[in-house]
């Protein structure tokens, strides 16, 4: 764990060089056992009250330690790591952080106007095949409440889309070999955004999924007239279980139509309008349909089917959401403002990534070595504390994530598919307790 941390966070720039390290072992606690709470997390109350003091930066100096400080040296990495590949799909969402019936000052309303919190927008990138490579951004921030008049104040929260997008821009130039692919829901469809790209020269591409069924120049609604053209063909994918609903495979219709949209400075700049529409649905199942917008042609069937993937691929950022807020527990943070909830978010973000990536390169790159990512130590005791043998060659990644899953509920039969993010933290704190146990009794012998 110490490894990868200290790589993580090598060059932060905290002021000081005992922040630095604390930092360090304050990002390999929480990701040992990232669902305990800090002073479950922490080995000793000297430890606890490092972490506390750590948070408490944000307000000991005079222009305090921001969550951007801490966050610094993960994005650098992450922009290193993009460098290896051709196409980054750089994923935008918002997520709630429910804070209600805490004393924490500084926290806002939420959906609901009695509700306190706060709310995080990332960005987050992945690769085409899902290989989560870190954050690229961030926005952290608690709403205003509402006035008399039931109006909010504040800048418009939906600027953080076209803030999103330009800091892409700005970095696209320094990545000349990778193709960044900028990806939303529905909230990202806003005309501004498409309009601000256009202005900067589209470099980067962007993928949204529709939510306006806009007026046509021509006359008409945009997906009737999607759904009036030829369709390019068919894509069958198998649906993964999830709240409730069984896996099932989905076969879906193509349609495609080039579409002008209106231009910020006037004039007009195209745009491709994709349906994918389910056909044959099981009875009683709303049939799946995405409606997305982008930049690109999209002429051919092979080019469609390349977006719905990337589409799709958006996913990992709900994962990620999950990971954060039900493996690492961000909303049970007891600090007292949201500065020092900030300085803890920027922590737990990597260590939520770290969980997440760990799950997808057991699917990703199953054959790369498990000490490329794994301690010795750390692989080792996934394979004692399961009564196994250890391999007489290092094993794959593949092999030792799901022998430490198993530690963790994991059954691993057929039926059974890849490890999920629960049956690896929990995994993943069963090693690092065996680990430190071991530790310990070396250290007992050795007096």
């Amino acid at each position: 764990m110490a490894a990868w941390a200290a790589e993580e966070f090598e060059g932060a720039e905290l002021g000081d060089g005992r922040l630095n390290t604390r930092l360090i072992k304050l990002v390999e606690r929480l990701a040992d056992r990232p669902t305990a709470s800090i002073p479950g997390a922490c080995a000793d109350w000297a430890e606890t009250q490092a972490a506390y003091r750590f948070f408490d930066q944000s307000s000991r100096t005079k222009r305090g330690l921001g969550w951007e400080d801490v966050l610094d040296p993960h994005l650098q990495r992450t922009e290193a790591r993009m460098q290896q590949h051709p196409v980054i799909l750089c994923l935008q969402d918002t997520t709630e952080l429910d804070f209600n019936g805490q004393r924490i000052a500084g926290l806002g309303p939420l959906s609901f106007e009695a509700q306190r919190g706060m709310y995080l927008h990332p960005t987050y990138a992945v690769t085409p095949a899902r290989e989560p490579l870190g954050l690229l951004d961030a926005w952290m921030w608690a709403r205003e409440p509402k006035d008399a008049d039931g109006r909010r104040s504040g800048p418009l929260e939906s600027l953080r889309w076209i803030e999103g997008y330009e800091r892409l821009a700005e970095l696209a130039p320094s990545l000349p070999t990778t193709r960044l692919v900028y990806v939303a829901d529905r909230e990202a469809d806003i005309l501004a955004l498409m309009q601000r790209a256009h202005a900067l020269g589209t470099p980067v591409d962007w993928l949204l999924r529709s939510q306006h069924d806009r007026a046509l120049p021509e006359g008409g609604k945009l997906w009737a007239g999607v759904l009036e053209s030829t369709v390019l063909g068919q894509i069958e994918f198998t649906l993964p279980a999830r709240h409730g609903q069984v896996q099932r495979l989905v076969r879906q219709e193509i349609r495609r139509r080039r579409i002008e949209l209106r231009a910020a400075e006037g004039g007009r700049f195209e745009a491709t309008c994709l349906i994918a529409r389910e056909v044959d649905a099981p009875d009683g199942v709303k049939p799946i349909e995405w409606r997305l917008l982008t930049n690109r042609e999209a002429a051919s069937l092979e080019a469609a089917v390349e977006l719905i993937d990337w589409y799709r691929a958006r996913w990992e950022i709900e994962l990620f959401f999950h990971v954060l807020k039900n493996g690492c527990r961000v909303e049970a943070l007891q600090l007292a403002s949201v500065p020092k909830i900030e300085l803890a978010l920027a922590v737990f973000l990597v260590v939520a990534w770290r969980l997440a990536r760990l799950m997808r390169l057991g699917r990703v790159h199953p054959d790369l070595e498990a000490a490329l990512f794994f301690a010795p130590e750390e692989w080792q005791a996934a394979y004692l504390l399961g009564k196994k043998a250890l391999p007489k060659t290092r094993p794959c990644v593949r092999e030792v994530i799901r022998q430490i899953a198993s530690l963790g509920g994991f059954l691993g039969r057929k039926c059974d598919g890849e490890p999920g993010v629960k049956s690896l933290w929990i995994g993943m704190q069963r090693i690092r307790d065996f680990v430190q146990g071991m530790e310990f009794m070396k250290k007992t012998h050795a007096l």
